[in-house]
């Protein structure tokens, strides 16, 4: 009785395709023991080893060419080289996938809560925020496309930030990104009368502004911080042409009390 075992027993032991054996025997990394008489590839238990070999090198993103050189002159401590690489790899992957996660969790929550919005107007309580300067630029421009393409480079993931314009009441306009740690400056915690909308015309941005200072003045809210507009490209995912944007600013008492 042979030992021995057909390319098509060999694929499905090692669950792989008949072709992807074929493919490794081609690239020169993975050869039968013999062919018999009717021409059929047999394979002992050297060659099941092998393959299995090749295989985990290959999960580990080694590639197809390279494979004849590990298994023939790779010294243990190489091969726990090429793991420890691998092993930063899919380290780094994680983080990626994390902060993917993070993202889509992010954006969900945004978009919920823009659209169960019952009230116009709210207050949020923030806590101190840190943030780096980005661009600034005359409160009579106008951002555009140049002017983002100059910063780039400061802002890996445009797409995913949330984009602060920072206005205390001067000539000049600050856009900033939110930090982790202290920044350039920081905006202190407290309650923040906020103000959700979505924005097609830029002249509707000016009437946004001006209901919020409105609705500020008739509640008695006393301001004492900058305006903030905080700008959320990715929510426009969801409407077309449009652009979602949220007004704040610090306050420090209501005589009216505070709308839910």
């Amino acid at each position: 009785m042979k030992s021995e075992i057909t390319i098509s027993e060999l694929a499905k032991l090692m669950n792989v395709s008949v072709h992807q054996i074929r493919y490794f025997e081609e690239k020169g990394v993975l050869w039968p023991a013999y062919t018999d008489n009717n021409q059929y590839r047999m394979y002992d238990i050297e060659q099941v080893y092998q393959l299995s070999h090749i295989l985990l090198l290959r999960k580990l993103g080694v590639s197809v060419q390279s494979i004849n050189d590990c298994m023939t002159s790779y010294s243990a401590d190489q091969y726990r080289q090429l793991l420890h690489h691998s092993l930063r790899e899919v380290d780094a992957e994680l983080l990626r996938l994390k902060e993917l996660q993070h993202f889509i969790k992010k954006v969900l929550h945004e978009q919920q809560n823009f659209n169960s919005q019952s009230n116009h107007y709210q207050i949020k309580r923030r806590d101190t925020t840190y943030f780096a300067r980005w661009i600034e630029m005359d409160s009579h421009n106008k951002l555009n496309a140049k002017l983002l393409a100059e910063q780039a480079k400061r802002v890996p993931n445009l797409f995913e930030s949330d984009i602060h314009y920072i206005s205390d009441g001067s000539s000049t306009i600050t856009l900033c990104l939110e930090t982790q740690g202290p920044g350039d400056f920081s905006l202190p915690g407290g309650n923040y009368l906020s103000m959700q909308s979505l924005i097609h015309e830029d002249d509707e941005l000016e009437q946004m502004i001006e209901q919020l200072y409105d609705y500020a003045a008739t509640q008695s809210y006393t301001i004492t911080g900058p305006l903030i507009l905080i700008e959320r490209s990715y929510l426009s995912l969801f409407s077309k042409n449009g652009l979602h944007y949220e007004l704040q600013f610090l306050i420090e008492s209501a005589a009216k009390g505070e709308p839910s």
